[in-house]
């Protein structure tokens, strides 16, 4: 199964599981996790949800193997929700969002911690935004949550560079709000996220709610930005590049 998913004590945890593949988004776990958040939502036996990854990442990201063919395959076929999906259900989630980064976080592995109201992380795992590494732009409305998240100087940092972080990097910065060692990060997310679920599910939505409330149209907005410089930079000299040397395929080679 491409996302496990576990209920217990009204936390649901969910598990991007392609280990094999670092957990990299393809189309098919866009959708799984899309459509995880949404049921949970909607599902009064469910107070916050709990999400991490399976093996030794968290996400690595967009698939690029996937997001090359989606540039050269006139055939290609997009999920139900995709990336697009992913993230608006991602910032409309009206519920708490906790995230365990037990490994690697690559783009949106790192970009959608802007949307989780907790972070723990393990002491080993990595961050990185790799856009320019990548020739594009950024996504999930980064260009404005990691500013607000943990100012302008990390987040341009963060944005620009294509450099890890590290876990206590990560800490300083504010992008996470628990290191944790590896064997206890879950036992410690969890534990947290059980306090949370004891609450009233009715009270956790309503500060949720009058938290991000000013925050809404600017997401929508970034997104919208972001989402026009993606279009018009992938597929472009720099992004075609670098997808032809991450796959092997880059002509004379």
């Amino acid at each position: 199964m491409i996302l496990q998913i576990e209920d217990d004590n009204r936390v649901r945890t969910c598990t991007l599981n392609r280990p094999d593949a670092l957990n990299a988004f393809n189309e098919a776990l866009y959708d799984a996790t899309a459509e995880a958040l949404l049921a949970a939502a909607e599902d009064p036996g469910v107070a916050v949800v709990l999400l991490t990854g399976a093996g030794r990442a968290f996400s690595a990201g967009t698939d690029l193997i996937e997001m090359q063919a989606r540039i050269n395959d006139p055939q290609f076929t997009a999920g139900k929700y995709g990336f697009t999906g992913l993230v608006e259900a991602l910032a409309d989630f009206p519920k708490p969002l906790i995230c365990a980064v037990n490994g690697i976080g690559l783009g949106i592995g790192a970009t959608i911690l802007g949307y989780a109201d907790l972070v723990f992380m393990s002491a080993t795992a990595r961050l990185k935004c790799p856009f320019t590494s990548l020739g594009v732009a950024p996504e999930a409305a980064s260009s404005y949550l990691l500013p607000q998240l943990i100012g302008r100087q990390n987040a341009a940092w963060l944005l620009m560079s294509s450099e890890w972080v590290d876990a206590n990097e990560a800490l300083r910065m504010g992008l996470v709000w628990k290191v944790c060692e590896p064997q206890a990060l879950l036992d410690e997310a969890g534990r947290h996220a059980e306090v949370l679920a004891s609450r009233p599910i009715s009270s956790l939505e309503a500060v949720k709610a009058t938290m991000v409330a000013p925050m809404r149209e600017e997401v929508a907005a970034a997104t919208a930005r972001e989402n026009a410089l993606f279009a018009e930079l992938m597929g472009a000299q720099a992004n075609a590049e670098a997808l032809a040397e991450f796959t092997g395929r880059r002509r004379g080679s």
